[in-house]
């Protein structure tokens, strides 16, 4: 660029000179450097734009050394940009494509990576959006959606785009014909064009796509309600949506173990498992030859949706990275009913195996109704409930423990998502990991869906989330509220009113959802399942650092702590004499059950506590802190310094005690457990002859007389101030070890002098 501006500055210099000779203009031409901004004629000179060109004739003797500079320049430029051309005008071989939906294509970067992603548009509305795959040339989604269509006559346009920061760069779009699909499913390998693009070869995308006819009387998008709304298509659900939520069986798989895993690699190991949408992730253990998990989950069988399980069994380094040690696929549509399958599978070559087991065992209980025909109101079916849940049963199908009946009615005074200051609501209702929802009420803040949901319960410690969202088209919905019933807090018949809460349940939202609910369970089974190990929520996220979290955490720590020391400061005033009466009596209930201690007294003394604490509440003693939601950006600044420096203390006590303790036994300081070492001898000795009853009847008496000997005697514990002389490894890093210093002999020096 400098020498370009001062070959120009030259050329002006000789022109204001009066020199008009030798500079003729080129007509410009396309070439592959159109995006620099430059022009080339057909000889493969350049033209710089606004400028002139070197061309034959001669100029003045004056000035003929400028000018030969410049065709010097002029002809360096023109060679490095034939070479340019002639390197991007060849080929490259593109990568074979792996198995679809996958798409490869030519990399937008300089580091021959790409992160991109794909838009489906019509009639130029973007209808859908995948995620991004990052640093991959050949990526695979695996993802489906579908939409509505209203005329077969138009084009659906599929573009990939490369993310960016800045902006996304176009790598390539197809067009499909919509009047040319089939109604059964078809493979297509769409080849990629850039009308802007010289390269040939832009890679191909595969796509699986079909049509499916749809009744239009029970059309539920949004254009569509739009288009003709009428109050009976809003109030009905279609049988589609009803077939798709409804399951009809479970598959209970137990995770086994891992065998012959390799050592090498990451230190913790999961697996993940995944039955058509449903997905779930094991818990992460330390790595080992056979690494045991023995979980239990139940994934959902739906009608007409897949049954191949998926496994992968990962490794896992730090919070992001992961080592993939193999994966298998299993069909689950030939197993036996109600029979356990044990399953063995390899993984990839060397990186051992897999076993789990699978029972599929048919269900029933979720439906979906209207209002008018609920069904426990139906003849003989609350009858049937009561008979299947009843005593006699008890020990029937152990893992059926309830039924609940949820009516969902109406919503009033929701939160306006949209700009014409309404909303699109509908309902979601999740027991567990099942989930149903309703349908659609279109532009309205006071939504009335009058449908009945039906679960089965699995385990009636289980928590019914009800929320409420807000349709938006093909993005995602907007949440609007939700509330957490607890199904041992239902009464049976009772409509209720429940305000929504925020999305953490924190605090209140706008509007209140109406619901009545009815939960019919067996107390013998749902007893022996509160013994059981609970059901994980599938795929849970990854949790993620949050100042109202901690500092929410630190508080109910903090309380715990505090309920812990009144406790002590209650013992220490009985020692202390500060209300005789208190004290006498402590001291005759303690020499008794030291005296007549048995083991039944210890189940005892928690039933009295249990009953202390049933009073307490009966008698409305016992009252809840709320924290303030809303504080000052000072109350904010200072609570997290404060929040900070707790954590700081505890975590520095908690390592202080337990390296105090490993310093003990490993003779870090040997005149300190050479004290120990004979203190624990005498008590060796001492609790051989003595049975533990005196000692400790003796120890009490002791406390309890000590104020009484001594009125200002200093209350101490024993164990404490003995650890407290222990260093921990942090001090033992922090002191000076005269072993490591250099000593000087007053005798050899006073010798060494003259």
């Amino acid at each position: 660029r400098q020498a370009k501006e001062d070959a120009h500055r030259r050329a002006e210099y000789a022109q204001n000179s009066g020199d008009d000779s030798g500079l003729q203009e080129e007509p410009p031409c396309s070439s592959p450097t159109h995006h620099h901004e430059q022009h080339c004629n057909n000889s493969g000179v350049i033209q710089v734009p606004g400028h002139h060109h070197l061309s034959g004739p001669e100029v003045g003797h004056s000035h003929q050394l400028s000018q030969e500079l410049l065709k010097q320049f002029y002809s360096a430029v023109n060679e490095l940009n034939e070479f340019y051309c002639r390197f991007e005008k060849t080929p490259l071989t593109p990568p074979a494509p792996p198995s679809p939906p996958l798409l490869h294509f030519r990399s937008v970067k300089m580091m021959c990576t790409s992160d991109p992603y794909v838009k489906f548009k019509l009639d130029g509305k973007t209808l859908y959006k995948s995620k991004v795959v990052y640093k991959n040339l050949n990526p695979v989604w695996n993802e489906t959606f579908s939409f509505p269509i209203r005329n077969l006559d138009q084009k659906l346009f599929i573009k990939v785009y490369d993310r960016d920061l800045t902006t996304d760069d176009f790598m390539g779009s197809c067009g499909v014909e919509l009047n040319k699909l089939e109604l059964e499913n078809s493979e297509m390998v769409l080849p990629l064009d850039d009308p802007n693009s010289l390269e040939d070869d832009m890679g191909v995308i595969i796509i699986d796509i079909c049509l499916s006819v749809r009744d239009g009387k029970n059309k539920k998008h949004r254009w569509a309600q739009r288009k003709k709304r009428s109050l009976t298509h809003n109030k009905r659900l279609t049988e589609s949506m009803k077939k798709s939520q409804l399951w009809t069986g479970v598959y209970t798989i137990t995770l086994v173990e891992g065998r012959d895993l390799p050592l090498d690699g990451q230190a913790d190991v999961f697996v993940r498992f995944k039955l058509g949408d449903q997905k779930y992730k094991s818990k992460s253990q330390v790595k080992k030859v056979n690494t045991q998990w023995r979980e239990r989950f139940d994934f959902n069988q739906f009608p007409d949706t897949s049954t191949i399980l998926e496994i992968e069994v990962v490794g896992k380094g730090g919070r992001r990275y992961e080592d993939c040690y193999g994966q298998c696929e299993i069909d689950l549509s030939g197993l036996a009913l109600n029979e356990s399958t044990l399953f063995t599978h390899e993984l990839d070559p060397g990186r051992g195996r897999v076993v789990f087991l699978v029972t599929p065992t048919p269900c029933t209980g979720a439906s979906i109704t209207d209002l008018v025909a609920p069904p426990l109101e139906e003849p003989h079916e609350r009858d049937n409930m009561l008979v299947k849940y009843s005593f006699r049963n008890s020990l029937k199908d152990l893992r059926d423990v309830g039924f609940l009946q949820v009516k969902v009615i109406k919503a009033t005074d929701l939160m306006a998502a949209d700009l014409n200051g309404k909303s699109d609501p509908f309902c979601v209702l999740e027991l567990g990991n099942n989930r149903l929802q309703t349908h659609t009420i279109y532009k309205t803040l006071n939504p009335e869906w009058n449908k009945v949901f039906t679960f089965p319960v699995k385990d009636i410690h289980e928590v019914l989330e009800v929320t409420v969202f807000d349709e938006d088209g093909d993005k995602a919905p907007d949440f609007l509220g939700k509330v957490a019933l607890p199904l041992l807090s239902i009464r049976n018949g009772q409509q209720v009113a429940c305000p929504l809460r925020k999305e953490n349940l924190g605090g209140l939202s706008k509007g209140t959802i109406v619901l009545e609910l009815e939960v019919i369970f067996n107390s013998i089974k749902a007893s022996i399942r509160t013994f059981t190990p609970r059901e994980q929520k599938f795929m849970e996220d990854n949790a993620k650092f949050s100042k109202k979290v901690l500092g929410r955490n630190v508080l109910r720590v903090r309380n715990l702590y505090r309920a812990v020391c009144h406790a002590n400061q209650f013992i220490k005033s009985c020692f202390q004499w500060e209300s005789v009466q208190r004290s006498i009596i402590s001291f005759l209930v303690f020499v008794l059950t030291v005296w007549y201690w048995d083991f039944y007294m210890m189940p005892m003394f928690m039933v009295l506590l249990i009953v202390w604490n049933y009073l307490q509440i009966a008698s409305e003693r016992v009252t809840r802190d709320l924290e303030s939601e809303r504080k000052g950006l000072m109350e904010k600044i200072h609570m997290v310094q404060e929040i900070v420096i707790t954590v700081q203390n505890l975590l520095e006590e908690i390592a202080c005690c337990g390296e105090r303790i490993k310093n003990t036994f490993n003779w870090s300081v040997p005149f300190l457990s050479n004290l120990a070492f004979l203190v624990l001898i005498m008590a060796t000795v001492i609790t051989y002859f003595i049975p533990v009853r005196y000692i400790i009847l003796l120890w009490g008496i002791h406390k309890f007389t000590k104020k009484l000997r001594n009125p200002y005697a200093i209350e101490n514990n024993e164990v404490m101030d003995f650890l407290s002389r222990v260093p921990s490894d942090v001090q033992m890093a922090q002191y000076t070890e005269l072993s490591n210093c250099s000593f000087h002999s007053p005798y050899r020096r006073r010798k060494a002098s003259p």
